[in-house]
């Protein structure tokens, strides 16, 4: 999409005219990555990212200045709410909370990842929801299982425990994917049918995440004191709460490495060589059929 060389154009995308600034700016001081390249990424990993976000308020993790370095990590924000410097014509939706009522953009056009790159955004979250124009939630439409390595346990660790969660999520009559995080661990994502209830998941969830403690005691905690977490992995049950969000599959992390939380396949949770992968590779995998949409698609033909 974007040549390199010039620091800034503007360009149109479906009618909608952006000006993206600053192209040459380093966002991943360790690789050389930048906002351009950023941009880039995130217009070709539309299509995949588009398919699993659609509809989904987002909340934005932005990094102005960069991730940094180690000495010198960049500052990073959260933002929910679209502000004053969003464009009319990106997709929003009213959430409604306890106290409040937030409005968040949608990632349903390829034009507004460009616009998220142009602010800086490098992490996606989305909710286990999708929501209707009128702001009211839909039942969730999948289960996910954050497992997070804790002190001295490395992806190998989290590997083994996905292993474990996926015969139990089976055993439920779901049919997970494992999602590498970009970050330390594996999501776990198991398709719901639009049955479930809320209460239902988050329940499940953590009886699931109980139930491998127990029976891997050691290794495996569903506690969320981190002091408890040394040597084991945690699984992170509670993402499955209607307010809580997870990095949505296809969006970079902001980590020292522009790695991408990429959907994979079990054989490769296996491989001991099991590794994150960067955007580079992530885009390698365009070419593949998606492990998560291939699921998808399996709940839905029944």
């Amino acid at each position: 999409m974007l040549e390199k060389g010039p620091k800034s154009r503007t360009v149109e995308i479906d009618g909608h005219r952006l000006t993206l600034t600053r192209l040459d700016k380093v966002m991943y001081p360790q690789t050389g990555t930048t906002k351009g390249d950023v941009i880039n990424f995130y217009w070709q990993a539309a299509p995949r990212l588009i398919e699993h976000a659609h509809d989904r308020p987002v909340t934005r993790k932005r990094w102005v200045d960069g991730v940094g370095t180690p000495d010198e990590p960049g500052e990073p924000f959260f933002q929910k709410k679209t502000g004053r410097d969003t464009p009319d014509w990106v997709p929003r939706v009213s959430i409604e909370y306890v106290h409040k009522t937030d409005e968040h953009p949608l990632v349903n056009e390829p034009a507004v990842l460009v616009w998220l790159g142009q602010t800086a955004t490098l992490e996606i979250h989305t909710p286990q929801w999708r929501a209707y124009r009128t702001g009211r939630r839909h039942r969730p439409d999948r289960l996910v299982l954050d497992l997070d390595p804790g002190e001295g346990v490395g992806l190998a660790g989290c590997a083994q425990v996905g292993l474990w969660a996926r015969e139990a999520l089976a055993a439920m009559g779901l049919d997970a994917v494992p999602v590498t995080s970009g970050s330390k661990g594996i999501h776990i994502c198991a398709p719901l049918d639009g049955s479930w209830s809320w209460k239902r998941a988050s329940e499940s969830a953590h009886r699931l995440a109980r139930s491998l403690e127990s029976e891997h005691a050691g290794r495996v905690t569903a506690t969320m004191d981190r002091a408890e977490r040394a040597g084991k992995v945690f699984i992170d049950w509670s993402q499955n709460h209607t307010n809580k969000t997870t990095v949505s599959p296809w969006s970079l992390r902001g980590r020292l490495r522009p790695a991408v939380a990429v959907p994979r396949r079990w054989e490769e949770i296996e491989d001991p060589q099991l590794r994150q992968l960067d955007h580079i590779e992530a885009l390698e995998r365009l070419r593949e059929p998606d492990p998560l949409s291939e699921a998808i698609g399996r709940l839905k033909r029944g």
